[in-house]
């Protein structure tokens, strides 16, 4: 099976928000929203021995996302080949159900529309063969997107000889997307 996602260095993201941005000009996002917002953590230590990072937040594409079994619409669902979950816009009614079920924060609501959105991991520009946005413009080289399941993929490799962690595991969501601990 394919699962795509994102692995995510925290030692390399510089806090330059060049994924925020990126994304949010790409994907047109209205004011306020965002998909990939970048949270600096930190300071922490004691001068002169401090340090802060970067934590960016994105859609962890779950494969037992809380927001898909919440849907009355069936709008949102786990992708079977790319293992990316989706809105599919023209069934949303517009609840907001699945922004409250996300432990990550990842949706939010369109006001013009009366939809729920999310990251997808940009699927207009992987049929053209591109990378996200979000990877493309990543100044630090801290995000790198691919199949997690595919020994191959510089992804893989990544979370398997790095440690990498997922973020709030222990609800049992099984987020896909991952990070190299700071």
């Amino acid at each position: 099976m394919t699962r795509l996602a994102l692995v995510i260095d925290l030692n390399k993201c510089i806090l330059c928000h060049a994924c925020t941005v990126s994304c949010k000009i790409h994907h047109d996002l209205p004011l306020g929203q965002f998909w990939n917002e970048v949270f600096t953590v930190g300071p922490s230590g004691e001068f002169p021995h401090t340090s802060l990072y970067g934590f960016p937040k994105a859609c962890m594409q779950c494969d037992k996302p809380a927001c898909v079994s919440v849907c009355p619409a069936r709008a949102t669902e786990k992708d079977k080949e790319t293992g990316v979950v989706k809105i599919y816009e023209d069934k949303c009614v517009g609840c907001r159900s699945c922004i409250v079920a996300c432990p990550y924060g990842a949706r939010a609501f369109d006001e013009t529309k009366g939809t729920t959105f999310k990251c997808e991991l940009c699927p207009e520009r992987r049929e053209q063969g591109k990378q996200p946005i979000c990877v493309e413009t990543c100044v630090g080289g801290a995000r790198v997107f691919g199949d997690i399941d595919d020994p191959n993929s510089e992804a893989y490799k990544i979370v398997h000889e790095k440690h990498a962690v997922r973020y709030l595991e222990h609800l049992g969501t099984e987020p896909c997307t991952s990070y190299v601990p700071a």
